[in-house]
C-alpha cells in the first residue's frame, strides 16, 4: 500500500461521530478502514488487517485490482452516465461478454443485488402472464426458508428472518415458502400459478448452507416438468467464488434466469444484472422496467473488465485450490473450538462452539488480532476472502482463528 492518508479524527472519534447522523441499520465491527489493497485493509491509525470477508463477495478480485482500477480511470476520463434515454458505447460490449461468460442470451443491467432480485421477480411474473398464461394477478413464486435476497419491502415479504420483517408490513403477496434442500416440499408447492422457483444455489447469509448433491438438478427438472422458471440468485455465490463461474455449474445446471451482482462491480461501482434466455427476458418492452444508472458507461466498463478476469479461468482455479487449503485448516479445528463447517470453493460458514462466544464476539477477537470476518447468526462466522489471497495469508488467518478459539 502507499502511504496512509492521515485524518484529524481517530477511529473511536469517527465511530462516535456516526451515531447521531447515520441511521442505525448496521452494526459494524469497530474498525474504521481508510485504505486497502489486495487482501489487506488499513485503518485510520495505520493498523493492517487481512480481509477475510471481501465485502460479502463484492471484492472477489481484491481491493483495487489494477485491471479494474485502470478500466474505471480510463472511463472516468471519457463518459460516466447518459441514462438509458440514449445509447452509450460501452453497454453492448459488456452485455455481449457477460452473456457469453454465463451462457445466456440476454442481459438486463441494473445496479444493486436487490434491484436484480426485484427485476427477476418482475420478469418472472410478466413471463407467467404473457407466455405461460397464468390469469392476471395470480402468479406465485416459490422461495426457500432462510433465504437472503435483499431487504426491499417485496423481498422481506418472503423472508423468514424476523429481524428483516418485523415492523415492515403489510407484506407483498404472491410468494410460497418451502424448506431449503427439500425437493418433495418444493414439488408440493408448485402449481399452475407458479411463475418461478427462486433460490440461492448456496445460502450465504444463512451460514453458507450447501444443499445435498442432486438438489439443484432436481429443482431444474421439477421446474421444467411444471412449466415454470428456475431463477438462481448467484449474487453472492457467482462469479468465481465457489470454483466455477456460477455455483449451479457444480451440478451442470442451466437455470432460465440468473441474478448477478456484488463482484460484477469489482468493488468499485454497484453493478448487477439479470441474465437469461431470450424467451424470458424478451417479455420486457420499453417503459415496463428501467433504471437511470443501470448499464451506465462506467459500470459497463468496470463490468467488462470483471468479465475479462473471469474469462481466463484463473480466479475459478484459485477458488478451487485455495478452497482445499481452507477446508484442510478448518478440518483441523473441528473439536478444537469449531463444531462444524460448510465450505464450497473459497467460502465457508464456520460454527463455533457457543461456549466460546457468539459469532460477533469471535469476530471482534479476530479483529483485535488483525483478521476481519463477520458473523451470521448465533455462533456462526463467514469466511470469504478475496480470490487474490495467498495460501500463506489464508493459513495465517486460520492460525489466528485457532489462537482465538483455543487460547
Amino acid at each position: 500500500m502507499t502511504a496512509p492518508v492521515r485524518t484529524a479524527r481517530g477511529s473511536e472519534e469517527l465511530i462516535r461521530a456516526e451515531e447521531p447522523v447515520l441511521a442505525h441499520n448496521y452494526h459494524p465491527l469497530p474498525v474504521v478502514v481508510a485504505r486497502a489493497e489486495g487482501a489487506w485493509v488499513e485503518d485510520v491509525e495505520g493498523r493492517r488487517y487481512l480481509d477475510m470477508l471481501a465485502g460479502y463477495s463484492a471484492l472477489n478480485f481484491g481491493h483495487r485490482h489494477p485491471a479494474l482500477i485502470e478500466a474505471a480511470h480510463r472511463q472516468l476520463d471519457r463518459l460516466t452516465l447518459t441514462s438509458r434515454a440514449f445509447h452509450n458505447d460501452r453497454l453492448a460490449g459488456f452485455a455481449e461478454r457477460l452473456s457469453a461468460l454465463t451462457g445466456t442470451d440476454m442481459v438486463l443491467p441494473m445496479n444493486t443485488g436487490a434491484e436484480a432480485v426485484e427485476s427477476g421477480i418482475k420478469v418472472a411474473r410478466k413471463w407467467a402472464y404473457d407466455v405461460k398464461g397464468v390469469p392476471a394477478d395470480r402468479a406465485t413464486i416459490v422461495v426457500a426458508a432462510d433465504n437472503f435476497h435483499g431487504r426491499t419491502t417485496t423481498i422481506v415479504s418472503f423472508s423468514t428472518d424476523e429481524t428483516a420483517r418485523a415492523g415492515f408490513g403489510p407484506f407483498t403477496p404472491g410468494f410460497k415458502i418451502v424448506p431449503y434442500n427439500d425437493l418433495a416440499a418444493l414439488e408440493a408447492a408448485v402449481d399452475q400459478t407458479t411463475a418461478a422457483v427462486l433460490i440461492e444455489p448456496i445460502q450465504g447469509e444463512a451460514g453458507v448452507n450447501i444443499p445435498d448433491d442432486g438438489y439443484l438438478a432436481g429443482v431444474r427438472e421439477l421446474t421444467r416438468r411444471a412449466g415454470c422458471l428456475f431463477v438462481a440468485d448467484e449474487i453472492q455465490s457467482g462469479l468465481g467464488r465457489t470454483g466455477h463461474t456460477l455455483a449451479v455449474e457444480h451440478e451442470s445446471v442451466v437455470p432460465d434466469v440468473v441474478l448477478l451482482g456484488k463482484a460484477l462491480g469489482g468493488g468499485i461501482v454497484p453493478v448487477s444484472a439479470v441474465v437469461g434466455s431470450r424467451e424470458v427476458l424478451g417479455v420486457l418492452h420499453p417503459g415496463e422496467h428501467g433504471s437511470t444508472f443501470g448499464g451506465n458507461p462506467l459500470a459497463a466498463a468496470v463490468g467488462t473488465a470483471v468479465v475479462e478476469l473471469l474469462e481466463t479461468g484463473e480466479f475459478q482455479r484459485r477458488a478451487t485450490e485455495l478452497g482445499a487449503v481452507l477446508r484442510e485448516g478448518l478440518d483441523a479445528l473441528v473439536g478444537r473450538g469449531v463444531v462444524g463447517f460448510r465450505a464450497r470453493g473459497l467460502w465457508a460458514g464456520v460454527d463455533v462452539d457457543p461456549a466460546l462466544g457468539t459469532g460477533r464476539e469471535v469476530s471482534e477477537r479476530l479483529m483485535r488480532e488483525g483478521v476481519l470476518v463477520k458473523d451470521t447468526h448465533g455462533s456462526t462466522i463467514r469466511l470469504a476472502p478475496p480470490l487474490t489471497v495467498t495460501a500463506e495469508e489464508l493459513r495465517g488467518a486460520l492460525g489466528t482463528l485457532e489462537k482465538v478459539l483455543t487460547s
